[in-house]
């Protein structure tokens, strides 16, 4: 199955880190601040030309850039630019420091970035945790959840999931018929059965599981998810079937419920941008159009305003 993949950011031609880092300076020197020039050159650069900015900016002034964007910018518009500046596996790994601090722990952040991650990219964020000193990946999600959501995370943050080429017909129908067996066939629910295939197997393989699962028994794996679990795990569940069977389709229902309704989820907008930018942003704001009638820039636009919306707003051009 081939993978769509428009991003909105892209590497710009003649690329000048100089006149970037000059650009930057004379934004936030003496008083005031010039947002429009800062967004101008942050949100139209990729992540490897920010790093090449960040660094340059330290060996031309000999101050840090992050230091001056935060002591320039406040709130979500602080908070997109300075995201935008980290490496993907350190935004990551903040990320998750983020949802597992203070009181309560937020599951969805967690399982939004968990469960649309490869091996290797585990492996950077688990080591960009440790960089940043934040502790050890797998310790603090033991800490911080219980039961069958932490088993559930800690598969997922070993990061070890089959990602052999080539799928074997007859090993999809024994794994749809174990997952019936698992849930439906029986009282109660076996999720270590669930953990073992869902979190073991290669995404292709999965895609196929799924559509057997439905062949056999006639209702979907997300129906099947929603009535044999509950709470947190179900969610868990949920969250890893649908990035799996449609990564651009649930992207365009994250960015959904986070704009729904009173309040706005701009945490989850800021992730979703800033992750998705170089990848299938481009995708996401096509489909939402599609399913929603309206654009994501029009949502984003009636949802946030001021400098978060501009530079949200130049993210997705």
């Amino acid at each position: 199955m081939a993978v769509r993949s428009t991003p909105t950011i892209v590497p710009l031609p003649h690329f000048d880190k100089d006149v970037d880092a000059q650009a930057l300076r004379k934004a936030m020197k003496g008083l005031g601040t010039n947002e429009k020039a800062i967004i101008d050159v942050l949100c139209y650069r990729s992540n490897a030309q920010r790093q090449e900015i960040k660094a340059h900016y330290k060996t031309a002034f000999g101050r840090d850039l992050i230091d001056d964007l935060k002591s320039e910018l406040s709130g979500d518009f602080e908070d997109v630019i300075v995201g935008l500046m980290d490496p993907p596996a350190m935004y990551d790994a903040r990320c998750l420091k983020k949802a597992m601090k203070g009181l309560g722990t937020d599951e969805d952040a967690i399982l939004e970035i968990l469960c649309a991650r490869n091996n290797a990219q585990i492996a950077e964020i688990k080591k960009a945790y440790k960089t940043a000193k934040f502790g050890d990946l797998e310790s603090d999600l033991k800490s911080d959840t219980s039961g069958d959501l932490k088993r559930l995370l800690v598969g997922l943050s070993v990061g070890a999931r089959d990602e052999g080429a080539g799928v074997d017909p007859t090993k999809v129908q024994a794994d749809a018929k174990a997952l019936y067996d698992a849930g439906a066939a029986q009282f109660g629910t076996d999720e270590s059965e669930f953990q073992r295939i869902i979190v073991g197997r290669s995404v292709e393989h999965l895609r196929q599981v799924f559509a057997a699962y439905g062949s056999l028994t006639g209702t979907s794996i997300v129906d099947a998810i929603k009535s044999e679990m509950s709470g947190n795990v179900k969610t868990g569940y949920l969250n890893i079937v649908r990035f799996i069977n449609g990564p651009v389709e649930y992207y365009v229902d994250k960015l959904h419920k986070a704009m729904k309704g009173a309040g706005t989820d701009e945490a989850c907008l800021i992730r979703v941008f800033i992750m998705r930018s170089e990848l299938d942003l481009g995708d996401i704001a096509h489909s939402y159009r599609a399913h929603h009638s309206k654009s994501l820039a029009d949502a984003v636009k009636s949802e946030v305003s001021g400098d978060f919306r501009r530079a949200l707003q130049a993210i997705l051009s």
